[in-house]
């Protein structure tokens, strides 16, 4: 199997993305931390190969704590997939100062968080792929989402420049920018873009299917398939960039 034994950690690996993503790294023969402010969502999915940790990519002790242990596990990470986050909106003059600080310490703030501490060990081996789960909306703007657009175009400038910094070693640095996700993030923005509307949920969610290009939302299996081809040995020249899977031109 292409990644047998090589150690990944996927943060926020109980559900959709990362979910999908963990399973199908340990499908390849990948042992696969799998992190999640609730352990109990994380024990009920994990599969062999995958391995619960209970971390709030949010707090820096917690994980730099959380890393120092799976490494003791496992080994040095060589997969490092920063997926944890949230996804909220609000028009520019409701956004008060704690959601924008909530959205950017778990998007921004625990990305930069795992991406580091990942790296301590990583940099120790001969071979290292780092993934970070950003969205079209790190590449456009999005209405009503300014705070959590601010937070993935700052994952994307933060993964081109890591790139530049390990230039000519044998780690790699990209994006992974999808537009409307089946998970249950979907589930919860419809209901509080038919609040927020005044319009159904079945509404709701049809305004998030038309912002995909191809008018249906993806699936996680997609966004892993995805990150898979990223560990590919083949990838290595693909380097700072973003792969963007939203159906059409952004």
């Amino acid at each position: 199997m292409m990644l047998n034994d090589k150690h990944a950690l996927v943060t926020g690996g109980g559900t959709g993305i990362g979910l999908a993503i963990a399973r199908a790294l340990a499908a390849e023969g990948a042992q696969v931390t799998i992190t999640g402010r609730r352990l109990s969502v994380l024990e009920e999915v994990a599969e062999n190969g995958m391995h619960p940790l209970a971390m709030d990519v949010a707090d820096e002790a917690q994980v730099r704590d959380g890393i120092d242990a799976a490494v003791a596990a496992r080994g040095p990470v060589q997969i490092c997939v920063a997926n944890a986050g949230i996804a909220e909106g609000r028009k520019l003059h409701k956004t008060d100062t704690e959601l924008w600080r909530r959205i950017m310490s778990i998007n921004l703030d625990g990305c930069f968080f795992t991406i580091r501490e990942s790296l301590r060990s990583m940099t120790g081996t001969d071979w290292g792929r780092v993934i970070a789960v950003s969205s079209i909306a790190g590449l456009r703007g999005a209405p009503g989402a300014g705070a959590y657009a601010a937070s993935k175009h700052g994952v994307v400038g933060m993964m081109r420049s890591f790139a530049e910094d390990f230039l000519g070693q044998p780690y790699t640095f990209n994006s992974i920018c999808p537009g409307y996700v089946d998970t249950p993030i979907v589930t919860r923005n419809t209901d509080a873009i038919a609040d927020r509307a005044g319009v159904s949920k079945d509404e709701a969610r049809d305004m998030m299917v038309q912002m995909n290009r191809h008018q249906k939302l993806i699936s996680p299996e997609e966004v892993a398939a995805a990150a898979l081809w990223l560990c590919n040995p083949l990838s290595e020249s693909t380097n700072g960039t973003e792969v963007r899977i939203a159906g059409g031109q952004v």
